[in-house]
């Protein structure tokens, strides 16, 4: 495949994961608007910084740099707002530290649960020196037990606004009508094909 500026002969988005689930996740949403997405599962420096917007970036450029393509890489956080916003942008380390049930613990004698979702997508062409970022935010709460079975990472704890159902309880087809991954990934979208077709 040939590459051009600044995009693909072809809609292809490359996008660079560890995490098979958010492939799934965002492969139907960029089918809608004719983009097809090629899943490359790389490693990359896992920089440790207070901003997921930072972190996505970063990801993007060493992939790309490395691979001499033009990726996207989705980061996102959950922040709960009487935790200070913790985890925020380590939510991957507490999963893997502390789990759902972990921070149900910590919320255990905590009434006011306000929580949100926060997605960044960074895009980087190393051919162009191009980098662009898409958001997406979802508000909602923790719910007080674990619930539902679809899903991954804090999905069985998060209600979003306007739902009694956490995103675990949803299928992917109803999650992927209000979250923050697909908020980010219809920007995306649309600037792609937007500037694809110029």
């Amino acid at each position: 495949m040939t590459f051009g500026s600044p995009f693909p002969k072809g809609r292809v988005a490359f996008f660079m994961t560890t995490n098979f689930n958010k492939f799934n996740e965002i492969r139907p949403v960029l089918a809608e608007y004719k983009v097809a997405t090629a899943f490359l599962r790389i490693k990359t420096t896992e920089i440790q910084n207070d901003d997921i917007e930072n972190v996505a970036k970063a990801k993007s450029i060493e992939a790309a740099k490395n691979y001499n393509l033009p990726i996207m890489v989705e980061d996102a956080g959950i922040f709960i707002e009487n935790l200070n916003g913790f985890p925020g942008p380590y939510s991957s380390y507490v999963y893997r530290t502390l789990g759902t049930k972990g921070i149900l613990k910590l919320m255990k004698d905590i009434d006011k649960r306000n929580a949100y979702f926060r997605s960044v997508i960074a895009f980087y062409d190393p051919e162009i020196n191009l980098l662009k970022c898409f958001h997406g935010k979802i508000e909602g709460r923790i719910s007080w037990e674990e619930r539902g079975h679809l899903g991954f990472g804090f999905d069985p704890i998060f209600e979003p606004l306007k739902s009694n159902n956490t995103f675990a309880e949803m299928t992917m087809p109803e999650k992927n009508k209000c979250s923050h991954r697909t908020e980010a990934l219809r920007k995306f979208a649309i600037w792609y094909v937007s500037s694809f077709s110029r």
